[in-house]
């Protein structure tokens, strides 16, 4: 009876140990190990990948895009966009089934549509429309072959920040006449922040529409 009890008492020491070793090794040391080496080396990314304005305020993340909108009028139950602004991709998913939420991050998800579904159909059509006719001004107008599939579709996460470049230069007169600037002015803003595939072969040429935001409020403030 009384070497059960020792043995009992060193096999409950020993993995009282091996849990505080344990403990000490995955839930201390290793995390602090991984932690400096990416502040050390990859900083950015590991704090979120901040966006800072040019007052030092941090107002986004180059990862996740954010909403571009007017405030809701009464009876709205979606926002209008402000088109002195450039916008990305669809928000809601096209349709209100869609767990798309407007860039929060409490879930991400687009429409779960197949590509000949009626439904999708529609509102692709219907946000096609919404492109024309929203960025067509008094001296240029957009033609239904020009709207790009990036502007009438949600990406997979509907978290996506960036845009194609042909949807970026699609907004320039809009967004010109908006602000009363030159086409030429907003046309430079969107080729300075283009940004090419990464490697030169990974991925697809993209604006983030943030930073061409923020670029386009300097402007404003210096015009």
């Amino acid at each position: 009876m009384k070497n059960t009890v020792i043995n009992t008492a060193r096999l409950f020491a020993a993995g009282l140990r091996a849990l505080l070793v344990l403990t000490l090794v995955t839930g201390v040391i290793y995390p602090l190990v991984v932690t400096g080496f990416a502040q050390a080396l990859f900083s950015d990314k590991a704090n979120g990948s901040e966006i800072k304005d040019h007052a030092g305020k941090v107002v986004g993340s180059s990862l996740i895009g954010q909403s571009y909108n007017l405030p809701l009028k009464k009876g709205q139950e979606t926002p209008e966009p402000d088109l002195k602004w450039f916008q990305g991709r669809p928000q809601n998913g096209l349709g209100t089934n869609s767990v798309n939420t407007q860039y929060k991050l409490i879930l991400s998800g687009a429409t779960n549509r197949s590509a000949d579904n009626a439904d999708l159909i529609d509102w692709v059509k219907a946000a096609k429309a919404a492109v024309v006719k929203d960025n067509s001004t008094a001296d240029h107008k957009v033609k239904p072959s020009e709207v790009p599939a990036d502007a009438v579709t949600s990406s997979g996460s509907g978290l996506d920040p960036d845009i194609s470049p042909d949807y970026a230069d699609l907004q320039v007169h809009r967004v010109a006449e908006q602000n009363g600037l030159s086409a030429d002015q907003v046309q430079k803003l969107v080729d300075d922040h283009t940004e090419g595939r990464t490697l030169g072969f990974i991925g697809e040429p993209r604006v983030n529409v943030l930073e061409l935001n923020i670029a386009l409020k300097d402007l404003l403030a210096k015009s």
